[in-house]
């Protein structure tokens, strides 16, 4: 187990990655509302921590509107799969 630990990847050493990591990859895609919602987190916080994501490919977004909404959802990449 303590070597499971010591390969976990960095990135995933926030509460709030490995959560945004774990519901995606059961759920799939996820909108903003909805991962905030079920982290909570605050707009700023969970922002920030799926642009790190991001950043690494490790999610992918996707921007639509929805109605005369925006909405921002997220899905989990090849590589973070991999991850």
């Amino acid at each position: 187990m303590k070597e499971l630990i010591t390969k976990l990847n960095k990135i995933f050493d926030n509460r709030l990655r490995l959560g945004i990591m774990s519901i995606l990859l059961v759920s799939n895609e996820a909108d903003f509302n909805r991962l905030k919602e079920m982290l909570d987190a605050t707009d700023g916080n969970l922002a920030s921590h799926l642009r790190a994501l991001e950043k690494e490919r490790y999610i992918q977004v996707h921007k639509q509107f929805v109605g005369r909404k925006p909405n921002t959802s997220y899905e989990v990449t090849d590589s973070g799969r991999k991850a």
